[in-house]
């Protein structure tokens, strides 16, 4: 386990030229997730839904440098 996320680190790494620590990774997408889930007044059943598009936004936020 410890092997793949190392190498999705530096696979991370090599696209933007920075690393992304996983805390920082999950800390960011937390906090998007947590915003869109205020936008919908924190109505239940889209907790993964909120995660997923915070990932996928956060992550074409991140490539896009």
């Amino acid at each position: 386990m410890v092997k793949a996320v190392e190498k999705q680190n530096a696979a991370q790494s090599s696209v933007s030229g920075e690393p992304i620590m996983l805390p920082d990774f999950d800390a960011k997408i937390a906090e998007l997730a947590y915003y869109k889930a205020e936008s919908r007044n924190f109505e239940p059943g889209f907790e993964v839904d909120d995660w997923l598009a915070a990932e996928q936004e956060f992550l074409q936020s991140s490539l896009s440098y």
